[in-house]
């Protein structure tokens, strides 16, 4: 397994293999920059195909959690993690807490908090071997919902862009994926009169949204080929590909999934196409700053977190029209905005 070659590498500051028999845990720990403060970004299980496949994955997102945190104005560094196996299987509190007690040695380098199949409640018990986590109930609590809002304002932004107003009244937009964010985003934009295409590998969550949403559900694979005004992917990353992007009819690309880009380079063919692609780490950073109001010495304050990642908006609306003056992808102008404040600060 190549490590340092990888091009996600990218010169990461630590990345720690964990594992502990008793619970079963396997577990990869990646910190990968921390010049603006300690590395914050969640943890993920899943049941990845091979550990080379992990290994790139946790590298990928550490990596856009150091941009994410940045253009997000927040003075966090990037880190990500994830716990190798099935969520239905291995899931116990003896996991969890051996989880957490690597978390302990790392002293403070990287601070965790959920993600995709880990909730507040797994957080909780990390909580009882470390102080190291972040996204507790009775402080910031779930950061879905905020996730949530940002993306819908970024969809808000991404459309005024192209057409001049935010009216999104009868726009269709396939969503991809109704995890708890997506959920929240259905009911962002059905309370706006959007018309809503889903799908999702779970059943029952298309039931949920086509009950509550008047969603029309449709195959996994035929979410590409929809004539859509929108296209939000938000499941797990990559599925913006070179097999996918001439499917693609709609003119917009904004969901919450993280490295929605396959490769940096369709960031281009997209542009080229005339698809307006919101950068993933700008659209979905509403959890993160949510989280991060939990940290302030006066106590976690919603209307002030909320204020925040409204701000969304106004970061897109900015790189949409850079992208625009300068002739550039948006997820390249994105990538230069992360890199100027890395570099100068907040």
């Amino acid at each position: 397994m190549t490590v340092f070659n990888q091009v996600e590498f990218d010169n990461h500051e630590q990345v720690v293999f964990c594992s502990d028999k008793k619970s079963g845990l396997k577990a990869i720990i990646a910190v990968h920059n921390t010049k603006l403060g300690p590395a914050v970004g969640g943890c993920r299980l899943w049941d990845y195909a091979s550990d080379e496949d992990a290994v790139y994955d946790v590298l990928r997102l550490s990596k856009g959690m150091t941009y994410k945190n940045a253009v997000a104005r927040l003075p966090f560094g990037g880190g990500k993690s994830v716990i190798i196996g099935d969520a239905k299987k291995i899931k116990s509190e003896e996991l969890f807490r051996a989880f957490g007690r690597q978390l302990e040695r790392l002293n403070g380098s990287y601070y965790s908090a959920e993600d995709v199949n880990i909730t507040t409640g797994d957080v909780a018990i990390m909580n009882k071997e470390t102080n190291y986590v972040l996204g507790l109930e009775g402080k910031s609590g779930n950061p879905s919902p905020f996730t949530a809002l940002g993306t819908f304002l970024g969809i808000k932004a991404a459309f005024k862009h192209i057409n001049g107003h935010e009216d999104l009244s009868g726009v269709k937009v396939a969503v991809q994926g109704l995890g708890a964010v997506a959920y929240g985003l259905c009911k962002h934009l059905y309370s706006v009169g959007v018309e809503l295409f889903v799908t999702d590998i779970n059943q029952a969550a298309i039931e949920r949204v086509v009950n509550d949403f008047n969603a029309i559900a449709v195959g996994i694979d035929e979410i590409y080929d929809l004539d859509v005004d929108v296209y939000a992917p938000c499941a797990l990353g990559a599925t913006v590909n070179d097999e996918t992007i001439p499917r693609i009819k709609a003119k917009i690309i904004a969901g919450c999934a993280n490295n929605q880009l396959a490769e940096c380079r369709h960031g281009e063919v997209l542009r080229e196409k005339g698809v307006l692609y919101a950068p993933d780490y700008v659209i979905n950073a509403g959890g993160i700053i949510n989280v991060w109001y939990e940290t302030h010495e006066g106590g976690y304050n919603e209307a002030a977190s909320t204020k925040h990642v409204e701000g969304i908006y106004t970061t897109l609306c900015e790189i949409f029209e850079r992208s625009q003056a300068e002739k550039k992808s948006t997820h390249l102008i994105a990538d230069e905005l992360a890199q100027e404040i890395i570099k100068n600060g907040l």
